[in-house]
């Protein structure tokens, strides 16, 4: 018998490391087929530099556009501008809706001196209403939960009268939200006849 080795092979199978977009959390080559092209570009530029250069330059977009048909090249330039436009649009309406948008802190009497202060309005802003919550907890030692509103809605409401407090540190701790964007409400319970 002659003496081949066959290659070895590895017992257990060897996993691979995937990259994944820090701002869509898709792998970096299927980004354009999200929402946030532009802003996934950006990302990958800053944390890849060597994948930005290897999927997004204008080589490696040349080279993938060249094996198609030159309709089909004019077709994915228009689509590619499409999404540029969508993508666009979809910023400027984010921007608008932020700049728009009101956070209120309302100031509630409970029972004669006792106050809850009911905070609306953070969800614009892209803040996960639990984690603030639990940060107005630990923040002003109190209780704080998250409750629906009829209106559809939901706000945090924090035991005690700590309005002003809670102003002070939405905006030092959210740089993005604009003091103009906050409202302070006190409001009382009427009382029943």
């Amino acid at each position: 018998m002659a003496d081949t080795e066959a290659p070895e092979v590895p017992s257990e199978p060897q996993s691979r490391h995937v990259t994944y977009c820090g701002v869509c959390t898709l792998p970096p080559e299927y980004c354009e087929y999200g929402g946030t092209v532009r802003k996934c570009q950006d990302w990958l530029q800053k944390a890849h530099p060597t994948m930005y250069e290897k999927i997004w330059s204008p080589e490696a977009l040349e080279a993938a556009t060249a094996s198609l048909s030159v309709e089909a090249q004019k077709r994915a330039a228009k689509d590619a501008q499409k999404k540029a436009a969508q993508a666009e649009k979809a910023e400027q309406k984010q921007a608008d809706k932020m700049a728009n948008s009101v956070i209120t802190i309302k100031r509630v009497e409970r029972n004669k001196r006792k106050y809850v202060t009911a905070v609306s309005g953070l969800e614009a802003f892209g803040l996960d209403l639990k984690k603030v919550a639990k940060e107005f907890g630990k923040k002003f030692a109190t209780g704080s939960s998250v409750t629906k509103v009829p209106s559809g809605g939901e706000e945090i409401v924090v035991q005690g009268d700590v309005s002003d407090e809670i102003e002070e540190f939405l905006l030092e701790k959210y740089k993005d939200i604009p003091e103009d964007n906050i409202e302070l409400v006190d409001d009382k319970k009427k009382k029943s006849s």
